[in-house]
């Protein structure tokens, strides 16, 4: 893979990076105007979709940071984006260009204020896997072999900005009016300054560690201070296959049902009992060791669940409480899905829309066992999602609402259902993690 010299890290030089993928984009409309007169519209739409993907993608995998994190976060979407954005940003989960072993070089020492050679026996300058926010290493001390991530340059100081220039993009995609719609973006820059501090991500991964070990067939790397900074995190090297390429050979399906199993039990674990969630769970943050357990990596975006939002936000998943009127509004308005100046229409159209997501969506909550390899439950969510991301109705409504809480929550589960349909788990038993 071509690795990268330089990356745009002045407010200026990444807004004109973004500017010029704006003209291109802008050229692909053109282009698929014309496009349309001789060839069918839905054609010549998906050949704008694959265009506008391949420019925007070329140009944030070039900028990394907080855009191409909020592209990764579009990514598991995939209800609501068009295919080819999902494929394209789905790049972004662990398949990036890397930077040149000249920079990484030059990164580390201003990181660290040494060359990596000082630190230890051996250490490989060309990546074996970049990300969003860094890139991972392999070095050796002493005969033990480790993982070292090395944040890009640039990245932490330009989150604001970054986030400044897709605000636009996330406005118009998600329909958000209203003066109070800046809390979204304030969670998600909080996640993303957080997720830059990887002192704050050894913290976190330790205590996850500690909490979560116990846990069947569930593993986890060590992680150590000494060979780590803010910009840098040092961990055991763990041997492992991605998941996304796991799933895609795999045939043994009482394998596929003990990582699911595992994986789930992980996530109802840390949102019942800790509190406080893994909230990336794409499939880059996952590997399948040889003996056939789920590793899980990754720490830096951890969400914590206040009671003022768990409570209600359960609730509303039992099916007893969707099927009460009264129950099912006083938790829309707790949960901010409703507002106090809505008007009758927009009470009456959201209370229908979210009773519909609800029903669909909290299904696994309802059952004891539940089979997350049905494709049948899988494509209703996604014609769902496919319904209400053409609905002229909800175009025309405000789509600020809902707790910013919502966030990180709803990216959890749509990403853990995804690697669950993925992983073509069955038989999961939804409540296995009251008795761990």
């Amino acid at each position: 893979m071509k690795t990268i010299d330089s990356i745009p890290i002045t407010k200026i030089s990444r807004a004109s990076k973004l500017v010029t993928t704006g003209a291109k984009v802008g050229v692909n409309y053109l282009k698929y105007y014309g496009d349309k007169m001789v060839n069918s519209k839905e054609e010549a739409k998906e050949r704008l979709n694959q265009n506008n993907a391949e420019d925007i993608y070329d140009s944030l995998k070039k900028l990394k940071g907080s855009a191409l994190k909020v592209a990764q976060m579009l990514s598991m979407e995939k209800s609501i984006l068009p295919k080819a954005y999902v494929e394209k940003f789905s790049l972004s989960q662990f398949s990036v260009p890397p930077l040149s072993p000249p920079l990484v070089i030059k990164t580390f020492k201003k990181y660290f204020g040494k060359h990596p050679n000082e630190l230890f026996d051996t250490f490989n300058a060309t990546s074996v896997n970049a990300a969003s926010i860094g890139q991972v290493h392999i070095a050796d001390k002493n005969g033990k072999k480790f993982a070292v991530k090395i944040q890009y340059p640039g990245v932490a100081e330009s989150i604001a900005s970054d986030l400044a220039l897709v605000k636009p993009v996330a406005v118009k995609m998600f329909n958000i009016k209203g003066k109070d719609s800046d809390k979204y973006f304030k969670e998600v820059e909080d996640k993303l300054v957080e997720e830059t501090n990887y002192l704050l991500e050894i913290e976190q991964s330790k205590a996850v560690v500690e909490a979560c070990e116990h846990i069947p067939n569930l593993k986890f790397p060590n992680y150590y201070e000494e060979y780590s900074s803010e910009r840098i995190i040092t961990m055991d090297y763990m041997k492992g296959e991605h998941l996304s390429e796991f799933v895609a050979h795999n045939t043994d399906q009482e394998l596929s049902n003990k990582l699911g199993q595992a994986l789930w039990d992980f996530y109802m674990y840390q949102i019942h009992k800790l509190k406080k969630v893994h909230a990336d769970p794409h499939p880059g943050n996952f590997l399948i060791s040889e003996d056939g357990n789920l590793i899980a990596l990754d720490f830096g975006c951890m969400k914590s669940i206040p009671d003022e939002f768990y409570t209600p936000y359960f609730e509303l998943a039992k099916k007893e409480s969707i099927e009460n009127p009264e129950i099912f509004e006083a938790k829309m308005y707790e949960l901010e899905i409703l507002r106090q100046d809505d008007s009758k229409e927009e009470i009456e159209f959201f209370s229908a829309m979210f009773y519909e997501l609800l029903s669909l969506f909290t299904q696994p909550f309802h059952n004891e066992v539940f089979n997350f390899s049905d494709p049948e439950f899988f494509n209703q969510v996604a014609e769902m999602g496919q319904k209400y991301s053409k609905s002229t109705e909800l175009r025309n409504m405000n789509g600020n609402r809902g707790s910013k809480h919502f966030i990180y929550i709803n990216r959890t589960f749509f990403g853990l259902y995804n690697l669950m349909f993925d992983l073509k788990a069955e038989n999961i038993k939804i409540n296995n993690f009251i008795n761990l």
